[in-house]
C-alpha cells in the first residue's frame, strides 16, 4: 500500500526523532507515536485486504514479507554499531553492550531497557547505542501477534474484528494512562501501553471518514503534532493521556488524505520529502548510533554543528543502507525457506556476536598515573540497601522497613534521603554496629527527604515522591530516632530560578526540621558530596585521568542554622581527586564509591563525636 502522503507522513515522524535526539525540538520523540499510527493503519489494511480477497490469510508470507522488509537493514546495523561500540567505547562498556546485542537480536530490547530502567527521556544518562532497538522491538512483537488475533477475530466477522480492535485500543489506552503513573519507565516500552496506539491506526479502516476529508481535519492534525512537539520534554509524563495529542494528529492527517490543503501535498509529495520517506527506516536506525557513539566519551559534548553534521552523516548512511542493502534484498525474490533460515541464522549470528562482546569485556580500569587496577564489578557495587528491596525505585511510593546496624539495640539512627543519602548507608551501618545502634533506611531513587518544587523529568513523578515522603515522615515519628540524618542531592532541577533555588531549600529544609524535630532530638543534615562532571570509572578507563578530576564542590544549599556536617574538605583540597589511595572515589558520575563511604567511615563518626550526637567508644 503506497501513498505519497503516507511517505511524506514517514518522513515526517522520522525527522521529529532525528531532531529530538540532536536537542533541537524537546518533543520531537512523538515521531515514534506517528510511526505506530502508520503502522497499524498500512499492517492492518494488508490483512483486511487479503481476507476479502482470498478469505484467508497467508501467515508464512505474510511474515516473510515483514523479515525481508525489517531484517537485512536491522541486522546490518546492528552489526556495524556494535563493531564501531567495540572500536570507540572503553572496555568497561563491553559487557553491557553484549546484552543489549543480545535482546536485539531477539527482539526484546524494549522489555531488558525496561528492566534495566534505561529512561529514554533523560538524555542526559549514559546511552546505550542500541537503545532506540526498543520502538522496533514493540513493532515487532505486534507483527507477530497481530495477524494471529485478526484471524481469529475474522472468523467471527467483520464487526468482531472492528470491536476486538476497539477492545485492544480502550484496554491499552487505560493501561498506558495508569502505568505513566506508577511506573513510567514500563509503560513507555510496552507493547502493552502502545498497542492502542497501534490499534488507532487500524480503527481507521473500519470508520467513515468521509466527514474528517476536510482541511480543517488535516490544519488540526498539523497544529497538533506540531504543539505536541514543540511542547512536550523530558519533563512529560509519557506515553499516558498526553501521548492522545500527537496519536489524534497522525489519524487526522491519515483520514484526510485526499483533502490535503496543496500547500501540504506539495511538501508531502515532492521528490525529497518522498526520498526521506523513503529512507525513513535506516535513517531510524543509523541516528542514534551515530550521535550517540561521539559523545560518549567522557568529557566530551557535541556542539550544535557537530550535531548537525552528525545529522548530515545520518542521511548518506541511510541513502546507502537504503541503496545497497534494504531494497535489492527486499524485492529480491527467496523462498519461503530461505527467508526463515535466514531469520534464525541472522539471529543466532547476533546472539553469538553478542556473547562473544561480553566475553572479551574487561572489568578492569587501569589508569596510568595510579599504581593500582581496579575490578569495574567492585567500584560500582551498589550499597547493600539495593540489593536487599531497602531502597525505593522510581514508581514506589514506600520503602521496605529494613533494620541494621545492632538490632537488639533500643536506640535507633534514621537516614531518610534520595540516593544520595543510600551512599552513605555502608558508613552509617559500620558506626550503628559499633555505637549500639539500629539503623533504619528510608531512601528513594531521585526522591529528596525536603519537599522541592520540582519539575515530573522522565520517569521521575513529583506526586510520586511526595507520597513517598509523607509515607516514610508517618514512619519516623512512629520510631522517633534519637538520631535522624538527612541528605539529598543538590543537583535537581527546580521550578524557579537559579538564583531562588537556595530559598527554595531554605524553605524546605525549615518546614521539615520543624516537623521532625518534635520527634527527635537530633535532627542533622549532611551537606552533599562534590559532583563529578562525568563518569568516573568510564573516564579512568579510556586513559584521560586529567579529566577525570573535575569535580564540582558542593554549593552547600539550605539554611547554615540546623547541625550540619560537611566532609567536603576529606574528598577536596585544591582538587577533588577521582582516586584517593587505593580506591576510585565514584561508582559513577553522582555516587561515591562503597570503598568511599567506607573509607570515610571514621572522619563521619568524628563529625557525629564532635557535635554531640554519639559518644567516643
Amino acid at each position: 500500500m503506497r501513498i505519497l502522503e503516507i511517505q511524506g507522513l514517514r518522513a515526517l515522524a522520522a525527522i521529529l526523532v532525528l531532531i529530538y535526539h540532536a536537542k533541537f525540538v524537546p518533543g520531537g520523540f512523538i515521531g515514534v507515536d506517528l510511526f505506530y499510527v502508520i503502522s497499524g493503519f498500512l499492517i492492518t489494511g494488508l490483512i483486511l485486504k487479503e481476507l476479502e480477497v482470498t478469505g484467508k490469510l497467508d501467515l508464512k508470507n505474510f511474515y516473510q514479507r515483514r523479515i525481508k522488509r525489517l531484517l537485512p537493514t536491522s541486522a546490518f546495523v546492528l552489526l556495524i554499531t556494535a563493531v564501531a561500540s567495540l572500536i570507540l567505547l572503553p572496555p568497561i562498556y563491553r559487557d553491557n553492550l553484549g546484552k543489549d546485542v543480545i535482546a536485539v537480536a531477539l527482539y526484546i530490547s524494549n522489555y531488558t531497557f525496561a528492566w534495566w530502567q534505561n529512561d529514554y527521556q533523560n538524555l542526559d544518562a549514559t546511552p546505550s547505542p542500541f537503545l532506540h532497538y526498543w520502538s522496533l522491538a514493540v513493532e515487532e512483537q505486534f507483527y507477530l501477534i497481530w495477524p494471529i488475533l485478526i484471524i481469529f477475530l475474522a472468523k467471527r466477522g467483520v464487526n468482531w474484528i472492528r470491536n476486538g480492535v476497539i477492545a485492544i485500543f480502550i484496554s491499552s489506552l487505560l493501561l498506558s494512562i495508569i502505568q505513566t503513573q506508577i511506573s513510567p519507565i514500563w509503560a513507555f516500552y510496552s507493547l502493552s501501553t502502545r498497542a492502542w496506539q497501534l490499534a488507532a491506526g487500524a480503527l481507521l479502516l473500519f470508520i467513515s471518514n468521509k466527514r474528517l476529508k476536510h482541511q480543517s481535519f488535516t490544519w488540526l492534525g498539523v497544529i497538533v503534532i506540531g504543539l505536541a512537539a514543540l511542547i512536550f520534554n523530558e519533563n512529560t509524563a509519557y506515553p499516558g493521556y498526553l501521548a492522545l495529542l500527537p496519536v489524534v494528529g497522525s489519524v487526522l492527517l491519515i483520514a484526510s488524505i485526499g483533502s490535503w490543503p496543496k500547500v501540504l501535498t506539495k511538501s508531502s509529495n515532492n521528490p525529497v520529502t518522498q526520498w526521506l520517506g523513503e529512507i525513513s527506516y535506516p535513517l531510524y536506525l543509523w541516528h542514534w548510533p551515530i550521535l550517540v557513539l561521539p559523545s560518549v566519551w567522557p568529557g566530551q559534548s557535541l556542539s550544535v554543528f557537530q550535531r548537525i553534521l552528525c545529522l548530515v552523516v545520518t542521511v548518506v548512511f541511510a541513502h546507502l543502507t537504503s541503496k545497497y542493502i534494504e531494497q535489492p534484498l527486499r524485492y529480491q525474490k527467496y523462498s519461503t525457506a530461505f527467508v526463515y533460515k535466514a531469520l534464525v541464522g541472522v539471529t543466532a549470528s547476533s546472539v553469538a556476536l553478542g556473547v562473544g562482546i561480553n566475553l572479551n569485556s574487561s572489568n578492569i580500569i587501569s589508569p596510568k598515573m595510579s599504581q593500582y587496577s581496579f575490578d569495574l564489578n567492585e567500584v560500582t557495587k551498589l550499597p547493600i540497601i539495593y540489593d536487599d528491596g531497602c531502597h525505593a525505585n522510581y514508581g514506589e511510593i514506600n520503602t521496605t522497613e529494613c533494620l541494621y546496624g545492632d538490632k537488639s539495640s533500643n536506640k535507633e539512627i534514621v537516614l531518610f534521603g534520595d540516593s544520595h543519602a543510600a551512599q552513605w548507608f555502608p558508613a552509617l551501618d559500620k558506626i550503628a554496629t559499633s555505637q549500639g545502634y539500629k539503623l533504619f533506611s528510608f531512601t528513594k531513587a531521585s526522591c529528596s527527604a525536603i519537599d522541592l518544587p520540582r519539575p515530573n523529568k522522565g520517569a521521575f513523578k513529583a506526586s510520586e515522591c511526595r507520597k513517598w515522603q509523607e509515607n516514610q515522615i508517618v514512619k519516623i515519628k512512629k520510631i522517633k530516632p534519637d538520631i535522624l540524618i538527612l541528605t539529598n542531592s543538590e543537583h535537581y532541577q527546580l521550578k524557579a530560578s537559579e538564583n531562588q533555588k537556595n530559598f527554595y531549600w531554605q524553605q524546605a529544609q525549615r518546614k521539615l526540621y520543624e516537623e521532625l524535630k518534635p520527634v527527635s532530638k537530633n535532627v542533622i543534615f549532611l551537606v552533599d558530596t562534590p559532583k563529578p562532571q562525568i563518569d568516573v570509572p568510564a573516564c579512568l578507563a579510556s586513559g584521560k585521568e586529567e579529566e577525570c578530576n573535575q569535580i564540582d564542590r558542593p554549593i552547600k544549599l539550605g539554611s547554615p542554622s540546623y547541625k550540619k556536617i560537611d566532609l567536603t574538605n576529606w574528598f577536596c583540597d585544591s582538587t577533588c581527586p577521582a582516586i584517593k589511595e587505593n580506591y576510585i572515589v565514584y561508582r559513577d558520575a553522582s555516587h561515591i564509591s562503597l570503598a568511599a563511604a567506607l573509607a570515610a567511615t571514621e572522619i563521619l563518626r568524628s563529625e557525629l563525636i564532635k557535635i554531640g550526637v554519639i559518644t567516643a567508644n
